[in-house]
């Protein structure tokens, strides 16, 4: 009787894990299409408070966390970004001293060496080394880790012409990423990674001048989620401009 009522209450701790799993991967979603930051950022900060975490739970805090830097250098908040990114490092060497899934921590070390130049662009001669070494890694280790294709192709696509970057390169590297995440229907839905993967599909064509593509990719967006503000709002006008005028 007692071991059967230790199985029930272990079942019940499994269930309302996953549930609150779902629960942060769709705020995140949500906050993603709508833009809110705000949202985004209550759901890591509520994240963080977690005792116990397991492995699996920090690495998925870790991927918010990421999102969140990038929004916050992309926005200019740099002393945010610097706190967050700080605390990000801290969660990834945990799961790095336990060896949990080296090429998804080698592609966050590159994508958190990225950040750091992001803060301050002289230290890019020295770290960016270090950021593209670690996204080889990342894909050394498992050729299928469709995040170290991300960080490859991000790589590509924000580093200088003049220092070896290509767009092309990077849309290649992010079309192979999309290939990966799309082998399991599971990894698309109410993923915010795959929309932002998307999204950059969509920017790469539009950098490369082959609006006809990325108007396509906007719309494929649109019809997997109607209600995500920036493609609609922004992305997609944008480029139906540059298309109409053809």
């Amino acid at each position: 009787m007692e071991r059967t009522c230790y199985r029930i209450i272990l079942l019940f701790l499994i269930l309302i894990s996953v549930q609150l799993k779902a629960s942060y991967r769709s705020e995140i979603y949500n906050a993603y299409i709508n833009n809110s930051m705000e949202l985004w950022k209550d759901v890591i900060d509520r994240m963080n408070t977690i005792t116990g975490k397991s492995d699996e739970t920090l690495l998925e805090l870790i991927n918010y966390q990421y999102g969140y830097i990038g929004y916050c250098i992309g926005y200019n908040k740099k002393d945010e970004a610097s706190e967050y990114l700080n605390l990000a490092q801290k969660n990834l060497k945990i799961l790095e001293k336990k060896n949990f899934d080296p090429s998804t921590i080698n592609a966050y070390k590159s994508a958190f060496y990225s950040f750091r130049i992001g803060l301050n662009k002289l230290i890019a001669p020295i770290i960016g080394i270090k950021s593209v070494e670690s996204a080889k890694k990342a894909v050394e280790l498992d050729m299928e880790n469709y995040f170290g294709h991300v960080q490859l192709g991000n790589i590509e696509f924000y580093m200088p012409a003049a220092f070896g970057g290509s767009k092309k390169d990077a849309l290649d590297h992010y079309l192979k990423a999309k290939e990966l995440i799309e082998r399991d229907p599971e990894d698309t839905f109410n993923n915010w990674n795959y929309l932002s993967l998307l999204v950059v599909i969509g920017q790469s064509h539009y950098y490369l001048h082959d609006y006809t593509s990325a108007r396509k990719v906007y719309e494929r967006i649109l019809e997997l989620e109607p209600g995500f503000l920036y493609v609609r709002n922004e992305l997609l006008p944008q480029v139906k401009k540059k298309t109409e005028s053809l």
